[in-house]
C-alpha cells in the first residue's frame, strides 16, 4: 500500500522526500549514484527540476461501510485510519483513539473493500 511522496526520475518511479530545491529518491537495491542509507535503503539526491513528476499518494478504502486511509500492511492485516470525521461513528466501530479526532484500527485485508489510490 502506497502512502507518501513518489517521484519519477529518468523514467523510473521512486519513493521520494522533497526538501526545498532537492528531492531525495529511495530504492531498496544498490544502483549507480545511490548511497546506502540503511539496510535495503539507498538514496540519491537530485534537483527538483530534474524530476518529471512529484506527487503525494494516499491509499484509501472502505471498511464496515465507512471511509478509511490505509496506513500500512502486515501479514494480511491493514492499519486503517478513519477519515469520516464523526467521533460517534468511530466509537460505534470500536476504533482505537490514537489522538484527538484520530481513530485507527487493524482490519483483515479480506474485510476491506474499494482499496484505491488518490494522487495529490
Amino acid at each position: 500500500m502506497r502512502n507518501g511522496y513518489y517521484a519519477t526520475w529518468r523514467g523510473t518511479e521512486y519513493e521520494a522526500s522533497p526538501d526545498g530545491p532537492r528531492v531525495r529518491l529511495y530504492r531498496s537495491a544498490p544502483a549507480e549514484g545511490f548511497g546506502a542509507a540503511g539496510p535495503d535503503r539507498h538514496v540519491r539526491v537530485v534537483g527538483v527540476s530534474e524530476v518529471d513528476r512529484l506527487v503525494y499518494v494516499h491509499t484509501l478504502c472502505t471498511w464496515r461501510g465507512e471511509p478509511f486511509a490505509v496506513l500500512g500492511e502486515h501479514d494480511g492485516w491493514l492499519r486503517l485510519e478513519y477519515t469520516g470525521g464523526k467521533a460517534p461513528v468511530a466509537e460505534r466501530l470500536g476504533l482505537e483513539r490514537f489522538d484527538r479526532g484520530v481513530y485507527q484500527a487493524w482490519a483483515s485485508r479480506d474485510d476491506v473493500t474499494d482499496v484505491h489510490e488518490r494522487t495529490v
